[in-house]
C-alpha cells in the first residue's frame, strides 16, 4: 500500500452505516475515494444497495449526517428497483429471454433440465435437496451461457480470421464483455437472460476487438459486418440490462474490497 492510501486509511472505520427513514432501515455502504471532493450516493443495482462516496479526509460523522439528509432519495431509488428473484421454486426467469418457471422435483433424479408441458409452458426442472435449488440453477445457467457463447464467439472469429485464446464467463458488475491483448474474451454469465440476438451482439463485439482494440468508425464497421442488428441489442440492453442483476442472490461487496474502503 502506497504511504498516501496509509494516510487516509481508516482500519477501524465500519464499511457500512445505517439510515432510518420513514420507519424504514436502510444499510449504505461506505467507499473512500482519493478523487472525491464531496460526499456523494449512489444506488448500485447489482448489489441492491445504496452506496456513499467519501472523500479521503471525509469523516464517518459528516458521512452518516449527509446520508440521513438523503434518506428520502435512499428510499424512493431502492423501491424503484425490480424485485429481486432469488432461484427458488416457482420464481420465473428469462431463459434466452423466455419466462421459464423454476419447478423443485426433491424425487427427481439429475439435476437441472427444462421442459414445456401440454400448455405450451416452459419450465426449469431442479431436482435434489432444497438447499442445493439455487446452486445447481445458477451452475446450469452459468454453463449454457458458456455454450452460447463459446458458440457465438468462434463463429465470428473464423467470419473475420481472428484467434481466440480462450473464454471466460464471469458475473461483473457493470460490464457484459471485455476482451483483453493477450484474445480473452470475458463475458456475464447473464447474458442467457437476454434475446439471442443480444448475445450474439455481445459475442461480435468482443472478438470485433481482437481486430481492432478500440472503438473507432473501423471497429464499429466490423461490428455492422458481423451483426447488422446490433443497435437493435445495444438499446435492450441499454433499457433491460440493469434488470437482469435482480435474479440470483445478490452481489456482495468482496472481503478484500471491504478491507480497501475505497483505495
Amino acid at each position: 500500500m502506497s504511504p498516501r492510501a496509509m494516510l487516509y486509511r481508516r482500519p477501524t472505520e465500519p464499511h457500512a452505516i445505517e439510515v432510518v427513514f420513514d420507519g424504514s432501515m436502510f444499510l449504505v455502504r461506505l467507499r473512500r475515494h482519493r478523487q472525491a471532493r464531496r460526499y456523494t450516493l449512489r444506488i448500485q443495482p447489482t448489489s441492491r444497495e445504496a452506496v456513499l462516496t467519501m472523500p479521503p479526509r471525509g469523516s464517518l460523522k459528516e458521512a452518516k449526517t449527509f446520508a440521513e439528509k438523503n434518506g428520502d432519495w435512499i428510499a424512493s431509488r431502492l423501491s424503484r428497483l425490480a424485485e429481486a428473484a432469488p432461484f427458488e421454486n416457482g420464481t420465473v426467469l428469462p431463459l434466452r429471454g423466455v419466462p421459464h418457471r423454476i419447478v423443485h422435483r426433491p424425487e427427481a433424479r439429475g439435476t437441472v433440465w427444462t421442459n414445456t408441458n401440454a400448455y405450451g409452458h416452459h419450465h426449469l426442472i431442479v431436482a435434489g435437496a432444497p438447499a442445493h435449488v439455487s446452486r445447481r440453477v445458477a451452475d446450469f445457467l452459468k454453463r449454457e451461457a458458456k455454450h452460447d457463447l463459446d458458440v457465438a464467439c468462434r463463429r465470428y472469429a473464423e467470419m473475420i480470421r481472428v484467434k481466440i485464446k480462450r473464454i471466460v464467463i464471469r458475473d461483473p458488475a457493470s460490464r457484459w464483455g471485455s476482451c483483453s491483448t493477450t484474445g480473452v474474451l470475458s463475458f456475464s454469465w447473464r447474458l442467457i437472460f437476454t434475446p439471442p440476438y443480444v448475445l450474439d451482439y455481445l459475442a461480435a463485439h468482443e472478438v470485433a476487438h481482437l481486430a481492432e482494440m478500440n472503438h473507432s468508425p473501423r471497429f464499429w464497421r466490423q461490428v455492422e459486418r458481423m451483426c447488422p442488428r446490433w443497435q437493435r441489442a445495444k438499446a435492450w440492453l441499454d433499457a433491460h440490462g440493469t434488470d437482469l442483476h435482480r435474479f440470483g442472490e445478490p452481489r456482495r461487496p468482496s472481503a478484500h474490497a471491504r478491507a480497501r474502503r475505497g483505495f
